[in-house]
């Protein structure tokens, strides 16, 4: 069968599984469709954690950033995986003891204040749906390809799919789904990995692989790979760019905002002990480990076959797979010097952030470009999200494999885009309307605002993925330092700062978000033209400012609380008590 039968086939049958769950999963109470009843056994909810964790980011679009960035790339491999140990140890066995639905429900109750709950529910929706966006965005990438549907059809499909479960689930049917997409997911990233590292590798273990010699060669893929890089004009692949700060401000914003996302707190909740917590947080960390580990060696294959297959190569040479791409207008070339082949070196062949496409093909069949820059000698423009979804074509695997990894795309954009939907959700129905507007509103009353607010957000998100603010990778790194900046200074000091009041966190929560969104939107939105490291505060990029956010939020939290009044003795004790071990 073709790939586009193959797709079809696996991609219908992942979506057939995740309606069944949903369907024989379907909450029936506020306590199944917030937290899953708080029956899920510690394995199952470690798999469901990895796939709300690892995302259309960590699927496609991170191996490709660090097969273009190598090893400036690495910041969100720390930065992820140390966020992730980060939640688990510090916060996560807390939260869990403390009980409640909500990210929002701890601060609302711990800083005894409904405008602190206000506040929180802002952050966590503004969080959420700015990472929802890159989840929807993955979504179009593998559907326009791979299904050779439009953008905007495949996201409907998409917020369709994510509906049912989402909506007739909640989190109940939410995490049986994700336990099903966390194994497509694994299965569709390792098996391409596997195969590949054989190829190039002689081994089957890719982590060995990209580092190692094979037999009858001189040098390790790595070492090729930066001989290739200074041939064409790159910076060494194992070099970096140099500015170890605004590196240092990037792991740390993710790390922070890792420890500080929503819907990765609120999957503690689904488990029936806080000893069950930190057990799930242990296989959780295994399961992510084996992609993480997995994602340097994918991105170090797919560049290498890139420029093995495409540089200085005839356009009419090129294998199939390029023109399926740049029908897609993901992958481009113009032949600027006229000799039919194609350049791949330093720079840009047109504008990344908003590549334009001419319907007309040039003499040698490639897509025309209208916003061609001419002051470089690159030729070659490629979507740092497709690396992972067309590795397998470029290496010539077969059909079947390719159509997998598109499956596995879906599967890791759609579990977390899940995840995201479902903090909306709660924050509506629970801390705003039954917590403060309406206290009075019905068990039943309050599952069916959940249910509405859920199809709304579905909404807003299919919308925000047709109309994407970035990259895949990018948009998630936003969320991530807003997440920074806003919740994990409040949660920590919730938790260790007995003392901490509810003006301090109030402050501390608006100063933190309000900065680090104002400083990403003027210079990704609003001055793109200044984003440059000449232009940053403190040499600090818009990816790695939660890090200053989060300071700012330390910083006004502690002067504000030291002008105002303690909390109440209520409150200091029930901080004292989360923090005592669980006796069994």
């Amino acid at each position: 069968m073709g790939v586009t039968a193959w797709t079809y086939l696996l991609v219908g049958s992942s979506f057939l599984l995740y309606i069944i769950i949903a369907i024989r999963s379907r909450a029936t109470s506020t306590g199944e469709f917030y937290i899953a009843g708080q029956h899920v056994p510690p394995v199952a909810n470690g798999m469901a954690t990895a796939a709300d964790w690892m995302s259309a980011a960590s699927f496609i679009s991170m191996a490709g950033i660090i097969s273009f960035s190598g090893y400036d790339g690495s910041v969100y491999l720390m930065g992820w995986t140390g966020g992730y140990v980060l939640l688990a140890l510090l916060l996560a066995p807390y939260l869990r003891k403390f009980g409640k639905f909500t990210v929002p429900d701890f601060i609302g109750e711990r800083y005894y204040s409904q405008t602190a709950r206000l506040v929180a529910v802002i952050c966590a929706i503004f969080v959420s749906f700015t990472y929802v966006a890159g989840q929807m965005r993955g979504v179009g990438v593998v559907f326009s390809r791979f299904l050779e549907i439009d953008v905007t059809n495949g996201v409907i499909i998409g917020m369709a799919i994510v509906f049912i479960y989402a909506v007739l689930g909640g989190m109940k049917g939410i995490t049986y789904t994700q336990v099903a997409q966390y194994c497509v997911l694994i299965f569709a990233f390792m098996v391409p990995a596997i195969f590949i590292s054989l190829m190039v590798a002689d081994t089957a273990i890719p982590q060995i692989g990209f580092g190692s010699i094979p037999d009858g060669e001189e040098l390790s893929l790595l070492a090729r790979l930066d001989g290739l890089h200074e041939q064409l004009g790159f910076t060494k692949y194992t070099l970096g760019s140099g500015n170890t700060i605004n590196l240092l401000a990037i792991t740390f914003a993710l790390m922070a905002g890792t420890a500080g996302l929503p819907h990765v707190i609120i999957r503690f909740y689904t488990v029936p002990s806080v000893r069950a917590a930190r057990k799930s947080a242990g296989w959780a960390l295994l399961f992510i480990a084996i992609l993480y580990t997995t994602a340097p060696a994918v991105a170090v294959f797919a560049r290498t076959n890139l420029i093995d297959t495409v540089e200085d190569k005839s356009y009419a040479e090129i294998p199939d797979w390029f023109h399926k791409w740049e029908d897609t207008d993901l992958i481009a070339w113009v032949d600027k010097d006229g000799d039919g082949r194609v350049k791949y070196r330093a720079g840009n062949a047109l504008d990344p952030a908003k590549p334009s496409f001419l319907e007309e093909r040039g003499v040698s069949g490639e897509r025309l470009l209208s916003n061609t820059p001419t002051g470089n000698a690159n030729e070659l423009y490629v979507d740092r999200d497709i690396m992972v979804l067309a590795n397998p074509e470029i290496a010539g695997l077969p059909n079947w494999v390719i159509a997998l990894v598109a499956a596995g795309g879906l599967a890791a954009a759609l579990s977390t885009a899940a995840g995201l939907l479902l903090v909306v959700s709660t924050s509506i129905s629970h801390d705003l309307l039954r917590k403060w507007l309406r206290p009075d509103l019905s068990e039943k009353q309050e599952l069916l605002a959940a249910r509405i607010s859920a199809g709304v957000a579905v909404c807003i998100a299919g919308y925000l993925g047709i109309h994407p603010p970035g990259f895949v990778a990018e948009v998630v790194a936003f969320a991530f330092g807003l997440a920074a900046a806003s919740f994990f200074p409040a949660i920590l000091m919730g938790i260790f700062m007995k003392r901490m009041n509810r003006e301090g966190a109030i402050s501390g929560m608006l100063v933190g978000l309000i900065f680090t969104a104002s400083y990403i939107i003027y210079f990704r939105f609003l001055h793109p033209e200044l984003d440059t490291v000449e232009n940053w505060w403190w040499g600090i990029s818009p990816k790695g400012i939660g890090t200053v956010g989060l300071c700012f939020n330390f910083m006004v939290a502690g002067i504000v609380r030291s002008f105002t009044a303690d909390p109440p003795e209520e409150v200091i004790r029930m901080v004292e008590e989360i923090r005592l071990p669980e006796v069994k």
